[in-house]
């Protein structure tokens, strides 16, 4: 085991309050955000229950670990709070000037379509 490695070994907790592993060391049975996400799962209220950590740019980086057997399966959006973001997406192609709904965002910054703008023309 390297220097940077055992540095950052630590599966019982005494030196940074919770296990900790090295860059891909960790044991199964834990995984990120993003990997539970990737496996339609979420944390659901536990505590982060392990980490990794490596060194990264502008120093040591971490990443927080959660069990896979406490994980919950992800909440799905109701009909209505998808026809709900559907129309506030709408809204924001919509151009306030000319009301024609295009297929980009409207930029904040002009307030209105890239067409009716006088800064573009």
């Amino acid at each position: 085991m390297g220097r940077i490695r055992a540095a950052y070994w630590d599966p019982e907790g005494s030196r940074y309050g919770v296990p900790t592993w090295w860059w891909q060391g960790a044991p199964p049975g834990y995984a990120t955000r993003r990997q539970l996400r990737a496996r339609g799962l979420r944390p659901g209220g536990q505590p982060v229950a392990a980490q990794i950590l490596w060194r990264g740019v502008g120093g040591t980086r971490v990443a927080y670990l959660y069990r896979l057997d406490l994980a919950r399966p992800k909440r799905t959006a109701s009909p209505a709070q998808m026809a709900a973001i559907s129309r506030a997406l709408a809204a924001r192609r919509t151009c306030p000037t000319c009301g024609i709904v295009r297929d980009y965002f409207i930029p904040r910054s002009l307030g209105e379509c890239l067409t009716c703008s006088p800064v573009l023309t």
